[in-house]
């Protein structure tokens, strides 16, 4: 019986995790860019150069989001939409700073399921 309970309860975390990666925004006509949308997003939140964070000249834990380049290559992964989100198992970003507003969460969530063009 322990064993049934232990197995339902694995199975039923790892149902959730792999939920919590499925983007909730509709992107149906909406299709940001780097230049025109998502850079500024990074500029306010996450590449500010006064700050050790990810941007001016700064790559905390080895990411920078200052530029096209290192912004397109830290969308590829789970975590960089997952740290925004503020879901479960990443990290929340920015760090130590309020979840950024839907509407610019629903953009960058837009950009990476469009394959973040610039």
């Amino acid at each position: 019986m322990k064993i049934l309970i232990t197995i339902s309860v694995i199975f039923l975390f790892i149902a959730i995790s792999g939920c919590q990666h499925a983007s909730i925004y509709d992107c149906t006509g909406v299709t940001p860019t780097y230049t025109a949308n998502v850079k500024p997003i990074m500029d306010s939140y996450c590449a500010m150069p006064d700050m050790a964070c990810h941007g001016g000249g700064h790559a905390a834990s080895g990411i920078s989001l200052g530029d096209y380049a290192g912004t397109s290559a830290a969308s590829k992964k789970k975590s960089f939409m997952g740290s925004i989100e503020h879901l479960t198992l990443y990290k929340n970003m920015p760090q130590g700073g309020v979840k950024m507003p839907d509407a610019q969460i629903h953009l960058l969530s837009c950009w990476v399921e469009n394959g973040s063009p610039e």
